[in-house]
């Protein structure tokens, strides 16, 4: 009984195998021939089935040789979609971009400029990696929202274009808080500036103004005796300027321990130059004395030399 049955199972097995290999067959015998037509129509079959993945076997066998007929606009087209429903979005960027450039006059054209650039926006990585591709996604959407300013999907692109603004933001802001953390407190003032400068509309504003003004303090603190009074007067002034712009912020507590311990800070550094500059006068009086003694005793040398002699 259990070898009847492990029989039918094999055998069952078996025609599956071979039905499979028959239908691979069938398609690798349809790509190696020269039947183009019905390579085509196959390949359009294939996509509307969503068997994207044999369906760009065959585009990919199709392009060449239709290129300059009738039919390489919409197999272009095809080509591009293919490779985006397979989520190569560099390919389906590069064969978006392309159909847009060689039909420009295309009814797809738009369509087609439009994929290009949402291609680059899924190519679009966190905002913690490198953003070359989120700042050219932006420029492709630009340009997209520039040669078609009446377009529907004018209000999208905006839409992506904003999205993308935003990472940038977020990239730049976390990429001066990373200053800040590990101590490089001059690049992280910098950094703050530039990107307020950058992002003038940024939700991180107030955070990253007082965030400015802390790192000022400890860029201060970190600094030469002789650099620290003016560095912790900046300080004291950009938390002037901010308690101007919020006057009801929750770090205006936080920023007058800043400015208490700069103020501080301010004294003790005056005091300790102050002593250096008379320990250092004490020195060099000394140092003069020395001198002095040792010009007096060398003087003094000639005239005993002479007193012996008489």
């Amino acid at each position: 009984m259990f070898k009847n049955k492990l029989k039918v199972s094999i055998s069952i097995l078996l025609i599956i195998i071979v039905a499979f290999a028959g239908c691979k067959s069938k398609y690798e015998k349809l790509r190696a021939s020269s039947d183009t037509a019905k390579k085509y129509r196959e390949a359009i079959r294939l996509y509307d089935k969503k068997d994207y993945t044999k369906a760009l076997g065959l585009f990919d066998d199709l392009v060449q040789k239709y290129r300059g007929t009738s039919e390489a606009e919409d197999l272009s087209y095809y080509f591009a979609y293919t490779n985006y429903k397979l989520k190569d979005y560099t390919n389906a960027r590069y064969h978006f971009k392309t159909f847009a450039d060689t039909y420009a006059s295309s009814p797809k054209a738009e369509e087609c400029r439009f994929m290009a650039a949402y291609c680059f926006y899924l190519e679009s990585p966190s905002y913690s990696l490198d953003q070359e591709n989120t700042i050219k996604a932006i420029e492709a959407l630009q340009l997209f929202i520039n040669l078609y300013p009446k377009s529907d999907r004018v209000t999208e692109a905006s839409k992506l274009i904003s999205n993308l603004r935003d990472k940038l933001e977020m990239k730049s802001y976390a990429n001066a808080k990373l200053f800040l953390e590990i101590g490089d407190y001059k690049s992280a003032v910098i950094a703050f500036r530039n990107s307020a400068s950058d992002f003038p509309d940024t939700k991180y504003a107030e955070e990253m103004e007082f965030l400015t003004i802390k790192a000022q303090a400890l860029y201060a603190k970190a600094s030469i005796e002789t650099k620290q009074e003016e560095r912790y007067n900046e300080a004291i002034n950009l938390l002037a300027e901010f308690t101007k712009i919020y006057p009801a912020s929750k770090y205006l507590k936080e920023g007058e321990e800043i400015k208490k311990n700069s103020e501080k800070s301010i004294i003790d550094v005056r005091k300790l130059i102050a002593l250096q500059e008379a320990e250092m006068k004490i020195l060099q009086d000394k140092m003069k004395a020395t001198e002095a003694n040792a010009k007096s005793k060398t003087a003094e040398e000639p005239k005993k030399e002479e007193t012996k002699n008489k």
